[in-house]
């Protein structure tokens, strides 16, 4: 067995490493190293694909909670999941209610709203960044479809109006 690998870090170590090739200014050195970054995913996506191909959904239905296995399959289009579902999925994750007003599969926009006042995914909150950002972690992971997150701020509720019946005053005539 494989020692556990961090997607994440995985990824970020990746875009470094052709930051600081882009750096040095060489751009064929730069292309040829995004090139074999390409070749590579593609190669390892082809296996993956090979796979579930001969497998079929139903053995793959219990891997998908694999935050690791569910972001492979997403990300080479082999999710058996339809992106809404994954959206759904990673929300759920996320841990922040939000409400889902839609998105835009031709553009990727994701549209947001907080689920109820004084919650939501702290996405429009400059305090709440650490929460957009596990928002933004588990799309990138279930649902690499989602290129943006806009989040709407929940309408201002109107003030509750109390009517009540008066007292009983004797002194006044009907």
């Amino acid at each position: 067995m494989s020692p556990a690998v961090d997607a994440r870090e995985a990824g970020r170590r990746v875009e470094e490493a052709l930051d600081r090739l882009a750096a040095t200014g060489d751009r064929d050195a730069c292309a040829a190293a995004e090139e074999l970054v390409r070749a590579l995913m593609d190669f390892y996506g082809a296996g993956l694909g090979r796979l579930v191909g001969r497998l079929g959904d139903a053995p793959l239905r219990p891997l998908l909670d694999d935050e690791l296995v569910a972001s492979l399959l997403a990300l080479h289009d082999l999710h058996p999941e339809d992106v809404h579902t994954r959206i759904s999925r990673a929300l759920a994750a996320a841990g922040d209610p939000v409400e889902v007003l839609g998105f835009d599969e031709g553009t990727g926009v994701l549209r947001l709203r907080p689920a109820s006042e004084g919650t939501g995914c702290g996405c429009g909150s400059a305090g709440g960044t650490g929460a957009r950002q596990a928002v933004e972690d588990a799309l990138a992971s279930l649902a690499p479809e989602v290129t943006r997150v806009d989040v709407e701020q929940a309408a201002p509720q109107p003030a509750l109006l109390q009517i009540s019946a008066r007292p009983h005053n004797p002194a006044r005539v009907p």
